[in-house]
């Protein structure tokens, strides 16, 4: 089931849909990298590039359960 949260980057409200388990992991990110939710959502909309940012979200949960954690160490403090 899809679990939506809304947040504003760049100035524009937008809502992000993703299973319960992607926000999960995207939660445990934010908490490992000391970013709020709103914080992450803007740094993955910063590093996305064209990819849509529901998949970019998804991606970069993936990425972190298999142990890569280039985004945390890539990080700059906001």
């Amino acid at each position: 089931m899809l679990r939506k949260r809304s947040v504003s980057l760049s100035g524009h409200a937008t809502s992000v849909a993703l299973e319960a388990e992607f926000w999960a992991v995207l939660d445990q990110i934010a908490a490992a990298t000391g970013l709020n939710q709103a914080g992450l959502m803007k740094r993955i909309d910063e590093r996305r590039g064209r990819t849509p940012l529901a998949s970019a979200c998804r991606l970069l949960a993936l990425a972190w359960a298999g142990g890569d954690r280039s985004f945390g160490e890539e990080a700059a403090p906001d």
